[in-house]
């Protein structure tokens, strides 16, 4: 078996959705003057890799620790969108033509925009990313997907409104969303589907919580 990592890596001053609040991290103790190491973080929730429970669009939707863990493993496809535009708007037509031709049902789909390889704190990463628009996202809920995940900080892209609305389609019908993915090249020869991993931390009532993303490669032999 191997584990191939998805995840955005959080530190001090990571780039994060701007409407977010800075991300802190600080050694409070730290060697050889302390016994211990350890740091303080202040940051959103979803902040880097991150999944949003129905809770974050949804008024009394369901809090993130309150989807069992078993929804968030599961056969993934990749909808490989490497190439399309700034502010490219992702219609059904252009999943349908990027995803491989395989039944959706169940499956958690993945859109590798390319913009994880671009997370900076610039005007093309914040506002500039591709966007799912609300027909692809009710497409995606006609085909009964399990989840959804991007390679940015907001499904729905820079647009308050459109992102507003993605967001509520997908969330009201139970369809998670996992968030700031980054697709290393390795997983754009794998076959579909391929097993995806991405456990959320356990906060109580949050809307949503840090996650460790990942694809599980079962090796030949």
């Amino acid at each position: 078996m191997k584990l191939i990592d998805l995840s955005q890596p959080v530190f001090d001053a990571a780039p994060n959705c701007p409407a977010h609040p800075p991300v802190r991290s600080a050694p409070t103790m730290r060697h050889p003057h302390d016994p211990w190491h350890w740091e303080t973080l202040t940051l959103a929730s979803h902040t880097g890799s991150h999944v949003d429970a129905p809770l974050h669009r949804i008024p009394e939707g369901a809090s993130i620790d309150a989807i069992p863990l078993e929804q968030f493993v599961g056969p993934a496809c990749i909808a490989d969108l490497r190439g399309i535009a700034p502010r490219t708007r992702i219609t059904p037509d252009l999943l349908q033509a990027r995803l491989p031709d395989h039944p959706l049902n169940d499956i958690i789909v993945l859109l590798a925009t390319g913009w994880g390889d671009l997370r900076a704190k610039s005007d093309l990463w914040l506002y500039q990313s591709p966007m799912l628009t609300p027909e692809a996202a009710h497409w995606l809920v006609a085909r009964r997907i399990r989840g959804v995940g991007i390679d940015h900080w907001g499904i729905g892209g820079w647009d308050t409104d459109n992102d507003a609305e993605v967001h509520a389609i997908l969330l009201a019908q139970g369809i998670w969303i996992v968030e700031e993915l980054r697709f290393p090249p390795e997983v754009f020869a794998l076959p579909a589907p391929q097993t995806f991993m991405a456990l959320p931390v356990h906060l109580r009532g949050h809307s949503g919580a840090w996650c460790r993303p990942v694809l599980i490669v079962r090796e030949a032999g």
